[in-house]
């Protein structure tokens, strides 16, 4: 089994910015798309309702611009599972070139009980789910 969930991602018109490429804004839901995915392919979750964790930090290190008629493909793994945490990280690369690194992104995850309001401890059948999708870089 390979540890990355990988998508293709369709940049569509309404991505593009005054300065032709696609806003940096975008780049954050493009990751999500990657988060979603990996999600239930995990748990097969498919109400907003069933996740039971927060986002608790997103980052993105763009590297180089996406234009409209880019094909991208997005690569998305975990890369730490901590007692409350777990990390994902994610990859934009060019379809037809995977050399070409558009951009890179990292977001920490909290497993969380929403109706105490508060973080608690990931359950170990949800460690040993994730873990089979973490690769250390």
């Amino acid at each position: 089994m390979n540890p990355k969930i990988t998508l293709n991602i369709l940049v569509r018109f309404r991505d593009i910015d005054s300065m032709g490429h696609v806003n940096n804004a975008v780049f954050f839901t493009y990751f999500e798309e990657g988060r979603v995915a990996l999600v239930q392919e995990l748990f097969g979750l498919e109400r907003a309702t069933d996740f039971q964790f927060i986002l608790a930090h997103l980052s993105c290190d763009y590297l180089r611009p996406v234009k409209l008629n880019d094909s991208l493909t997005l690569q998305v793994w975990i890369s730490y599972i901590g007692t409350k945490r777990f990390d994902m990280q994610y990859e934009l690369l060019n379809s037809n070139d995977e050399t070409m690194v558009h951009a890179r992104g990292q977001s920490s995850q909290v497993f969380y009980d929403y109706q105490e309001n508060q973080s608690k401890p990931i359950p170990d059948d949800i460690r040993k789910r994730l873990s089979l999708y973490k690769i250390e870089k």
